[in-house]
């Protein structure tokens, strides 16, 4: 056994250990920026989730992260009134 096959392979070792650390940090979230938001006060603009296949209406009043909700199985739309149209 030559020493240059064992110095390759114990490169080829470090390679491979380089790549799977760096794909564990990725698929971790290791890094990324998780600020949150401050929550912002949007009372005044009427904005409505409104879910279609029942009529169920959540009046949004404070919007952080934006996730849309899902009721009777089907994601809501969001509705924007204009002021003083009334529930």
């Amino acid at each position: 056994m030559s020493v240059w096959m064992v110095i390759g392979a114990i490169a080829i070792a470090l390679v491979i250990a380089w790549l799977g650390l760096t794909a564990l940090r990725a698929a971790s979230g290791v890094g990324v920026d998780r600020e949150t938001a401050e929550p912002e006060d949007v009372d005044e603009l009427e904005v409505y989730l409104v879910c279609r296949e029942c009529g169920t209406e959540f009046r949004v009043t404070r919007i952080g992260e934006l996730q849309i909700p899902r009721h009777c199985g089907e994601p809501m739309e969001v509705l924007r009134r204009s002021a003083g149209a009334g529930a």
